[in-house]
């Protein structure tokens, strides 16, 4: 590359949050700017003490922000190169990435090869994509739906791109089990009680989740109100040599990088198609080296699967790539039609866990059960337990208070915080209209709800659910309660309420004849 084609500024740290996507700026009047031809919006370059990173271009007026001689960078570009502020950079014209001729033929419909995908992939995980051409990605394969061969394919590319753990070389022989649900269904924090039970019984159970895409918290938003859950790859290990288990957000484990930077895209979206799906959940598995998987698929009429041959679809399509990819699975189709447990948003849900785990008298016995017969199904991975003898173990280890011990130990090990952060400091409540008895709940409405009230990103938000399905209700009587920290959230989420509370209050005879707890599984 030519002189004339890159010059030296000086690195400007911008303290802008851009969530998984370098960024860079530079003057209007930046004598590189006027040199080069460069445009906003243009895929760069940048070069700093044998670093190399890609991001796109911001043009800005404002010398407050950089001056002509400066280059500002974005926080996560800013991490990538890892060099101090002042320090000499080079900035010069990206080549557009080898496979967007492959991303055109998706966004046209057409069918990708192998080759094809694994190209995507690469680029997307060295930073060659704009989120402009990820979200193009993310659109095209929803619209255009992954065939199983594709799905395949787009498993193995991300499980490549990524770092692989091998636990039989760290700590030795034996199952390494998991259990993941598709999610779609607020307040299921079964994993935080399912980890500790299957790890107390002895057996290796190294979790690694994702923060929360369209709910109001996931499994590490929730687990991070406990202990830290940004854990580096070694860190991590070692924890789970010492516990047997750990409960972390997968992605500073580098695991799967491709998939988190999809993800990022896909949040805003609010897409989370059955391809995308699959090859996020099983990349993430196999990478973080499990070998057996408990798979939790709710089916309700507004859960993410509507119907039970969506779900059986659903379930050969991971069977299919699971078995390629020889991971032993076991999927269970479990009841969607509410929500689990009582607390929807992070604080809110680790309250739920820890009084199941202390065996607290008003702890939600929807989410303990559920738990339990998922810890009943990975326990009986282990080749000593005979089927059926899974919840028998699993409900012991949770009542002896092993459980407990257990995920104090893990909590511990990932770094302890010191007090479960405060629920939201304003309230309101959501009133049942007439006299009957809970006949539907609505996920996405309450999961938009709490949303709105702040959750995750405010700790303390969401809403405690004070009415479950089948339960009787007076007019005048509260179905739920709404947190937030903020009088805007509030307002916002109380004016959707009173739009759509996302409860139906009828006679019992409406009640679906097929009606059972919310822990029950359709599949055993």
């Amino acid at each position: 590359m030519s002189a004339s084609q890159q010059s030296a500024l000086r690195i400007r740290r911008i303290g802008i949050d851009t969530w998984r996507e370098n960024v860079a700026y530079v003057h209007r009047n930046c004598p590189v700017v006027r040199a080069a031809g460069f445009q906003a919006l243009s895929k760069v370059e940048i070069r700093a003490n044998g670093q190399l990173i890609l991001a796109v271009l911001n043009v800005v007026d404002d010398e407050r922000i950089v001056s002509d001689c400066e280059l500002g960078v974005s926080e996560d570009a800013f991490s990538r190169l890892g060099v101090a502020e002042g320090h000499s950079a080079s900035i010069a014209h990206a080549e557009p990435p080898a496979s967007i001729a492959a991303l055109h033929r998706k966004i046209n419909g057409e069918r990708l090869s192998k080759e094809e995908l694994a190209a995507i992939i690469r680029d997307v995980a060295e930073a060659r994509y704009s989120k402009i051409e990820l979200a193009a990605f993310v659109v095209a394969t929803n619209q255009y739906e992954l065939d199983r061969e594709e799905v395949l394919h787009l498993t193995e590319a991300m499980i490549a791109v990524g770092r692989k753990l091998d636990w039989h070389n760290q700590v030795g022989a034996g199952p390494v089990v998991d259990k993941h649900c598709i999610g779609g269904i607020p307040g299921n924090r079964t994993s935080m009680l399912v980890v500790p039970i299957v790890s107390a019984h002895g057996m290796l159970c190294p979790k690694t989740s994702s923060r929360a895409i369209t709910s109001p918290s996931g499994t590490a938003d929730t687990m991070e109100m406990l202990a830290q859950v940004e854990l580096s790859f070694e860190r991590m290990v070692q924890i789970v040599k010492d516990t047997h288990a750990c409960l972390a957000w997968g992605g500073t484990a580098d695991l799967s990088p491709a998939d988190d930077i999809l993800i990022s895209v896909e949040r805003p979206l609010s897409i989370d198609s059955p391809g995308q799906m699959v090859a996020s959940i099983l990349s993430k598995k196999i990478a973080a080296g499990s070998t057996h998987l408990v798979l939790d698929i709710p089916v309700g009429p507004s859960a993410k699967v509507r119907s039970m041959v969506e779900a059986q679809r659903l379930k050969k399509l991971f069977e299919y790539v699971a078995g390629h990819l020889r991971l032993q699975l076991d999927v269970v189709l479990s009841d969607g039609r509410q929500p689990i447990g009582r607390g929807i948003g992070p604080v809110l849900e680790a309250r739920d866990v820890m009084q199941v785990l202390q065996g607290d008298p008003v702890a939600p016995q929807d989410l303990r059960q559920k738990a339990l017969r998922l810890a009943g199904r990975m326990i009986e991975f282990d080749p000593d337990v005979r089927g059926g003898e899974g919840y028998t173990i699993a409900r012991d280890i949770l009542d002896s208070g092993r459980a407990l011990a257990q995920m104090n130990a893990i909590i511990d090990a990932q770094g302890r915080r010191a007090d479960l952060p405060a629920v939201g400091a304003l309230s309101a409540e959501v009133l049942a209209m007439q006299d009957g008895v809970v006949v539907a709940i609505d996920n996405l409405r309450i999961a938009r709800i709490a949303r709105l009230a702040g959750a995750p990103q405010v700790a303390g938000a969401g809403m405690d659910l004070l009415k479950k399905l089948g339960e009787s209700v007076r007019a005048g009587e509260p179905l739920y309660r709404i947190h937030a920290q903020y009088q805007a959230d509030l307002q916002f989420a109380q004016a959707h309420a009173e739009k759509e509370s996302g409860y139906r209050v009828g006679s019992a005879d409406q009640l679906p004849h097929e009606f059972a707890s919310a822990g029950a599984m359709f599949s055993l």
